[in-house]
């Protein structure tokens, strides 16, 4: 009897010690896949800001869409200007500039932009897309172009993208997005940050 006894509190141990391992696991899985989906989402944004700074160092604008984007970061020049001699000497001297356009397509691999599936958000299977919206604004009395390229955390998180997580971090908020720009005001900083 004694034995039966002791099996069975040691079989209630093994089933309580489960419990308590399946309890700390959830937080910890959530705070993991948080991060690194967080992370990779974070990289391919700041992949389309220099994509989106290239464009419009280009076009004076920025791009509405990817398509747009795309095509001119391909097809479109950039206007690039050498200036021979000092331009600041006082004494005279000749100073001559050399404007040429350089190809697009031969500067952007360079900062680490790759158009292929730029648009698409991680860890969706490719079923989610970036939200992209440009314009132009008055700001201090003169017209700013200004974009926002973003997508809700609900899009890449998965499993995890439910209200009941706010339990294990009381600022999660499945809904949030995750973006960088701004449509009321000239600035490309991410909400990353």
């Amino acid at each position: 009897m004694r034995t039966l006894f002791s099996l069975l509190f040691l079989a209630l141990a093994f089933v309580l010690a489960f419990f308590l391992y399946k309890s700390i696991e959830e937080p910890i899985n959530f705070d993991a896949q948080r991060t690194v989906r967080t992370d990779a989402v974070t990289m391919k944004l700041e992949m389309i800001r220099k994509a989106q700074e290239l464009y419009r160092d280009a076009t004076g604008e920025f791009a509405g869409s990817f398509d747009t984007l795309k095509q001119v970061l391909t097809e479109g020049k950039l206007l690039n200007v050498k200036v021979i001699g000092d331009a600041d000497a006082t004494d005279g001297s000749i100073v001559t500039y050399d404007t040429t356009y350089i190809p697009l397509r031969d500067t952007f691999p360079g900062l680490g932009i790759k158009l292929e599936n730029m648009d698409v958000v991680p860890y969706t299977d490719g079923q989610v897309k970036f939200n992209i919206e440009a314009k132009n604004i008055p700001y201090q009395s003169t017209n700013v172009p200004v974009v926002q390229v973003g997508v809700k955390k609900s899009a890449f998180m998965g499993k995890y993208a439910d209200e009941r997580f706010k339990r294990y971090d009381q600022m999660w908020d499945p809904n949030a997005p995750i973006y960088f720009g701004d449509l009321t005001k000239p600035t490309l900083a991410g909400n990353w940050n």
